[in-house]
């Protein structure tokens, strides 16, 4: 796959994710919920840090992930550019690091725009532009909304640990971003032969 391919990849796994973000942002109120299926619901949540909702304490937690974010996004895109030009590299791995590049560029934007770009979403719609935006710069939220709750109820008692407990399979919420991230470490690891043998 050449550098072009991969761009253009990236290009459309970014708008496909903005467009899902700004459009959940500016029509569904915090904590909104649809219910597309039974097991398949758009929940719009936001998260301040990273995946799993797991949060860096501190006042410059948040600045210190999205420079995180930053210095992750030039690394993963030089692996992207390298892997291309210098050591031609198999599809496989071209397209697994395609996809987490735009997964994290994704989110990245989030972290950096969204806190200056939006109001917040607590009891009304958010605006885009607002005179009052809810954040500063590299301090915004990142946008949540595809939910899969396929199983809910309580699990037997003779469980260990979570017996008789309410528990919810598969309770993670996300985005176009993080699927992207997902299914390119997953080519890493289901693929790994294939993805780094050199063509």
């Amino acid at each position: 796959m050449s550098l072009r391919k991969a761009y253009l990849l990236i290009f459309i796994l970014l708008l496909v994710d903005q467009v899902t973000k700004i459009y959940i942002k500016t029509n569904f109120i915090l904590g909104q919920e649809v219910e597309v299926f039974k097991w398949f619901k758009i929940l719009f949540i936001e998260n301040d840090g990273m995946a799993w909702g797991t949060v860096i304490p501190g006042v410059y937690g948040k600045l210190f992930l999205t420079l995180f974010r930053l210095v992750a996004v030039g690394g993963i895109g030089y692996w992207l550019w390298d892997s291309i030009e210098r050591k031609n590299s198999s599809n496989y791995l071209i397209v697994a690091i395609s996809l987490i590049l735009a997964g994290a560029f994704g989110n990245s934007i989030d972290s950096i725009f969204y806190g200056v770009s939006f109001d917040d979403s607590y009891g009304h719609l958010a605006s885009i532009f607002p005179a009052k935006a809810y954040g500063t710069w590299f301090h915004g939220k990142v946008v949540d909304m595809f939910y899969f709750p396929f199983w809910h109820g309580n699990l037997p008692s003779w469980l260990p640990v979570w017996g008789g407990k309410e528990f919810t399979f598969f309770n993670a919420i996300f985005n176009i971003a993080d699927m992207a991230i997902s299914t390119g470490v997953g080519i890493l690891i289901f693929f790994n032969k294939k993805a780094f043998h050199h063509e």
